[in-house]
């Protein structure tokens, strides 16, 4: 198959999950297939939070919609008019799979197809519906793309170049496994918002979404502040409010139960508002319902701090404090040339 028509297959699967929203999934005729797929992938999206219990409507639809927005041809045009794709010998690239949230590995798989490769996938546990459905669809209206992907449970064999993503410390087992082979491996990440009182409450409130979206479980979710000395919290507690209904789900409101005591039986000092904890910590990495924040000398300095430890960082919101930060409110709406850990994962698929 050629790029073009490659391109095309993904621009139908975004007019497919652009009939997929959290008020109402209207039914287009037009879209290729749906009379096989529209009702059954309605029928998965409601049973995601059986499958997964983080995994709720709400953040299933905003997921999807990302993605229905991300595959329009424009987009497309745009990302891959940066790359020669002429010299591309296949090869078989293995993606392990996080699962922290839905279609966390999309983009992998995205890229290897369209590098010209065959992808041997290796799901989550915790998400192991939503992208073999997506395949399916893929294989359905173009059955050439069906020979070009695989899903496996088992041990992962026969293949070239792996994709790896997990923990810090599943990573150090990659590295040795995958040691022989030419390889991305993904560990730990956190993204930071840097404030200086400027913000409006506006961007306060947009805030909230990077904070919020998907309960806080993404490494593009903001887990930690930088703030001034003498920073006040309390315009930023007043803007986040309208998000106090996160407290009301089980999931979310066992883990600000639990870290909370765990913070006080500490005798740390928080700050706290029912629904979300804010401690005083060197670390990026806060548990769930809570956001870690550290005070900054100047803004010179912070910019220092950041880009030595960039490793640790995936985004940096500011209102244009920080050189390279994005606005508040996107962090979970990336381009699809916005990379995780900032490695062009398409220029190694085609190299």
């Amino acid at each position: 198959m050629t790029l073009e028509v490659k391109k095309n297959i993904f621009i139908e699967l975004g007019r497919f999950l652009n009939q997929f929203t959290d008020n109402e999934s209207i039914k287009n005729k037009n879209v290729l297939q749906n009379d096989l797929f529209f009702d059954e992938f309605n029928k998965l999206i409601k049973l995601s939070q059986s499958h997964n219990g983080w995994y709720t409507p709400e953040q299933v639809y905003f997921s999807i919609q990302s993605w229905a927005t991300a595959l329009s041809e424009d987009n497309l045009n745009q990302w891959l008019s940066n790359y020669n794709f002429e010299s591309v010998t296949p090869k078989k690239v293995a993606l392990i799979l996080a699962g922290n949230i839905p279609l966390v590995g999309f983009h992998d798989f995205l890229c290897v197809l369209l590098a010209g490769h065959s992808v041997v996938v290796k799901t989550s546990s915790n998400d192991q519906h939503l992208l073999p459905f997506l395949a399916k669809y893929l294989s359905t209206i173009a059955p050439p793309i069906a020979d070009k992907i695989t899903f496996v449970e088992g041990k992962l064999e026969n293949f070239d170049t792996v994709i790896a993503t997990g923990s810090n410390n599943t990573a150090r087992y990659f590295e040795y496994y995958f040691k022989d082979k030419p390889a991305i491996i993904r560990k730990n990440r956190n993204s930071v918002a840097v404030l200086n009182g400027s913000e409006t409450k506006e961007e306060l409130v947009a805030l909230g979404a990077d904070i919020f979206r998907y309960f806080g479980l993404g490494c593009r979710n903001v887990s930690k502040l930088f703030v001034p000395k003498g920073y006040s919290f309390d315009a930023f507690f007043e803007a986040i409010f309208e998000y106090q209904d996160v407290i009301h789900y089980e999931k979310y409101a066992n883990n600000y139960d639990y870290n909370k005591a765990v913070f006080l039986m500490s005798n740390f000092k928080l700050l706290d508002n029912g629904f979300l904890t804010l401690k005083e910590d060197p670390s990026y990495a806060s548990p769930i319902s809570s956001v870690f924040y550290e005070y900054y000398d100047t803004i010179a300095a912070l910019q220092t701090k950041l880009s030595t430890e960039q490793d640790q960082i995936q985004c940096i919101v500011s209102k244009d404090l920080i050189a390279g930060s994005i606005a508040f409110g996107q962090t979970q709406q990336p381009k699809l040339w916005d990379y995780a850990d900032n490695r062009d994962t398409l220029l190694f698929l085609l190299e």
